[in-house]
């Protein structure tokens, strides 16, 4: 081994010692709950009593029981919801743009991925899906989407503001 690397080398060891001793004081800093002026204080949480006034949401009686058959002309609609829901920014998959999509249409796969599915649909006044479908979250719009081939079978627009 050359002078160089070893010098090199002893350099870099010195250099990740020191970083990991910095870190090591910052966080027995933070688990002492250091405040304004290095005094040590424990800060004791005391319990939330949770929201009052009104009961938790639960899920609705019968809210997964699925139907098995799919009665396709009882579904194929498109229906701007009675109110709007805000429930927390919605994020396009990448590389795709906005549209209103609509019954019998195909929704590109990248659509219908887990972070789009909504699992809690009784809560923004959806029908309960049948077996093989879920509702999708397309920006403000649900699509009722095949899980196989991506087809929408409804949409409800307006949704989620």
């Amino acid at each position: 081994m050359t002078y160089g690397s070893r010098a090199g080398m002893a350099l870099t060891v010195a250099l990740c010692l020191i970083g990991s001793s910095a870190l090591a004081q910052h966080e027995r800093g933070r688990e002492q709950g250091r405040e304004h002026g290095g005094r040590a204080e424990a800060r004791q949480a005391e319990p939330h009593p949770g929201p009052q006034g009104y009961p938790r949401v639960m899920e609705p009686r019968g809210w997964n029981n699925r139907p098995g058959k799919v009665d396709r002309r009882a579904y194929q609609h498109n229906f701007q919801a009675t109110r709007p829901f805000r429930i927390g920014p919605y994020y396009q998959p990448h590389g795709w743009e906005y549209r209103r999509w609509g019954y019998g249409e195909i929704l590109p796969r990248a659509y219908w991925a887990a972070p789009y599915l909504v699992m809690d649909y009784w809560l923004f006044g959806l029908d309960v899906p049948p077996l093989g479908f879920e509702w999708v979250r397309v920006g403000a719009d649900a699509l009722l989407t095949n899980m196989q081939t991506g087809e929408v079978l409804q949409a409800v627009y307006g949704v989620f503001l």
